[in-house]
Formats: structure tokens, C-alpha cells, sequence
């Protein structure tokens, strides 16, 4: 196959954008989907090769996943890769201050788009020829260590990691590879906050350094462009100086 087709989910801003435009950059055609069309719009405009395809998605509506998935496969007949990246969270709110309504806001996205997302990639996969594919979710490193007053962003960033192995395991028998990236501190619109400085674990507020998002849409493209019988299972990727490496 000399044509490659990647889906890329938030590809509107931030990570995504970064992303797209590196797997454009690599010669795929790339579904770019968000909730936006002119965020979208803009990173197709900025692709310099490849083949961008614009899918305004509300990844927490299964309809509107089944029409990405659908769009995608009609335009190009398979897909290769999945990004599957859209996400949001809350300002750092103690526990016992967060309600029903921002933890469901925060599952909705993190998670169920997320189950959403790889599970129409997954069914695609499965049953195309040549079959088989990636998924790559993003986990953040929040997977792993949290930050004060995120339970809601944590846990479903925890429940990623379990969401990512278990893609894994079941997707051997067809040749889907499932695996996670966990990003700390992009310069994005989401991290402009860190320059006013970020409550730590210890009651303080400081600064943290960021890293150009570019970093991050090198690793995914590192990562699909892997052979099916090879992984980078989870990976970790920061700005170099931020304090992750002593939280807690």
C-alpha cells in the first residue's frame, strides 16, 4: 500500500493540530475531526502535504463517531491509524467541591469518546483489507501521578491505561495494535495557564516550563509508522524541566 489514512480527534488545536500536520507532513491523508469546523479548517490550511479531510465530530455522540468513521471509509476505504486524542478537564478543584455534572462533562469526553472513538477504529479494522491498524490513545501523565484537584481528569486518564491493554490484547487476533502516549506541559492553549504558575503538591504555586508540541506529533508519527508486529506500548513524553519527576 502506498496510501496511508490516519484519524486524528481534537485535530483543531493544541496536541491534535501538531499531530495532523506531522502525519500530513508523512504523506498520510489524515480525517481531522472536532467540534469546530474553522479550528479544523485552519490546521487543514497549514498541512503542506498529505491529504486532509474535514470532519466537524462531537466525539461524545455515537452518531456523529459513526458518520467520522463512515466519511473516512468512503473517502479512502481503510484506515491505518487512529489518534485518539480529544480531551478536556476542570480548573484544579478540591474533590469535595466537584460535582455529578463536572464529572460526567469530564467522562464524557476522556472516556466514553475515547471508548467511542477506538471502538468504531477497532470494528474498521477488524474487518478491512488488508486488516489490521493502531490505535493510539492519550493517556497523559496523569495516567500515572495526579496533580491536586483532578480527580475527575486522573481517573479517566487512569482508566485510559486499562482501556489501551485491553484494546491490545483482544485486537491481536486481527492485527490491531493498541498503545498510549503520555504528554506533560505542550505549550497549548490548555497549558497557557502554566506560565502563572500551577498549584503543586505541596500548597505552592510556581511556573513550569512547556515543550513545543511539535515533540509530540514526531513521537505519533514514530509510532504509526511502526510495522504491526512491533510497539511502543506506552510512552512518555514532558517538557524536560517541568516538576513531574518530583510531584508528590
Amino acid at each position: 500500500m502506498t496510501k496511508r489514512v490516519a484519524i486524528v480527534t481534537g485535530a483543531g488545536s493544541g496536541v491534535g493540530r501538531a499531530a495532523a500536520l506531522a502525519l500530513l507532513d508523512a504523506g498520510y491523508a489524515v480525517g481531522l475531526a472536532g467540534r469546530r469546523q474553522a479550528p479544523l479548517e485552519e490546521t487543514a490550511a497549514l498541512a503542506k502535504a498529505g491529504t486532509p479531510l474535514v470532519v466537524p465530530t462531537d466525539v461524545t455522540d455515537p452518531q456523529a463517531v459513526a458518520a467520522l468513521f463512515a466519511t473516512v471509509a468512503q473517502t479512502h476505504g481503510r484506515l491505518d491509524v487512529l489518534f485518539n486524542n480529544a480531551g478536556g478537564g476542570l480548573q484544579s478543584t478540591d474533590f469535595g467541591d466537584v460535582t455529578y455534572e463536572q464529572w460526567q462533562k469530564v467522562i464524557a469526553v476522556n472516556l466514553n469518546g475515547m471508548f467511542l472513538c477506538a471502538n468504531a477504529a477497532y470494528r474498521m479494522m477488524r474487518t478491512q483489507l488488508p486488516r489490521g491498524g493502531r490505535i493510539i490513545n492519550n493517556g497523559s501523565i496523569s495516567a500515572h501521578t495526579p496533580r491536586p484537584g483532578s480527580a475527575p481528569y486522573t481517573t479517566s486518564k487512569h482508566a485510559i491505561t486499562g482501556l489501551t491493554k485491553s484494546i491490545g490484547l483482544d485486537g491481536r487476533a486481527f492485527d490491531i495494535v493498541s498503545c498510549q502516549i503520555d504528554i506533560g506541559n505542550a505549550a497549548t492553549p490548555l497549558t497557557e495557564r502554566m506560565a502563572n504558575g500551577v498549584i503543586q503538591p505541596n500548597g505552592t504555586t510556581i511556573a513550569e516550563p512547556t515543550m513545543d508540541p511539535k515533540n509530540v506529533g514526531d513521537m505519533i508519527v514514530l509510532m504509526a509508522n511502526m510495522s504491526l508486529d512491533a510497539n511502543i506500548q506506552f510512552v512518555t513524553v514532558i517538557a524536560s524541566k517541568m516538576p513531574y519527576l518530583g510531584r508528590g
